[in-house]
């Protein structure tokens, strides 16, 4: 009589079975890697204010700042691209207010005013000189666009870390003085152009990236990605 074929399945080497659950694990975890782990309507990327301070020493006299010396820092202005949103400050360590003046009088071609504090700046001002600063803010999101969510599965019902980059890095690229994200600005009732213009300005001086934002036009960063 024939031998009967057992119906039985093969059993599986321990060895190899060990193997194939720690890979059915592993793809498990790898499918939940990259999830959203933000759970609030709250963007995590938010606009980043950086400050920059450009320092310039002027030779003074007992009667101000010579000639040389106003043409000097007026080409230094110059060289900065002077604009608004700068502080102006003046280090002046025998007090001559006719120093104070010629500064004052060149930073108001720009339409810019002479701040009452200097920032701390390195190094020591020379007898019979003066330290003009000009103070400089930037806004910036860092780490946009960010696509690192890459997994299907969202059980926490988390927000995209990409999310609030495209409108805070347009916020951050038109906004005329970084500084008012920090501590905002009292009105005058009064339109600035300078300030009401350069939302447009930026607008129009930019590029799509693709990515629904829009990004500085021949910046190399990007500026902003999907919602």
């Amino acid at each position: 009589m024939p031998n009967a074929r057992s119906n039985r399945p093969a059993r599986v080497p321990a060895p190899k079975l060990k193997l194939a659950l720690a890979l059915a694990l592993g793809l498990g975890l790898a499918g939940c890697g990259g999830m959203p782990e933000n759970t609030t309507l709250y963007s995590v990327k938010q606009p980043v204010v950086e400050r920059t301070n450009m320092v310039l020493d002027v030779n003074t006299t007992a009667s101000g700042l010579p000639i040389s010396e106003q043409q000097r820092l007026n080409g230094w202005f110059e060289t900065m691209d002077l604009r608004y949103g700068d502080r102006i400050a003046i280090e002046n360590p025998t007090q001559n207010p006719a120093v104070t003046t010629a500064v004052r009088d060149l930073a108001a071609r720009y339409g810019l005013m002479i701040s009452d504090t200097a920032p701390v700046t390195p190094g020591y001002v020379q007898p019979g000189q003066a330290r003009v600063v000009i103070s400089r803010s930037s806004a910036s999101v860092p780490g946009c666009p960010d696509w690192s969510a890459k997994s299907d599965m969202n059980y926490t019902n988390g927000t995209s870390p990409n999310f609030g980059c495209a409108v805070n890095s347009n916020i951050a690229a038109m906004v005329a003085d970084p500084q008012d994200l920090l501590e905002g600005k009292k009105g005058s009732g009064e339109t600035v152009i300078a300030t009401s213009n350069k939302a447009i300005s930026t607008y129009r001086e930019m590029d799509p990236t693709g990515k629904g934002g829009l990004k500085e036009a021949g910046a190399s960063g990007s500026g902003g990605g999907g919602n």
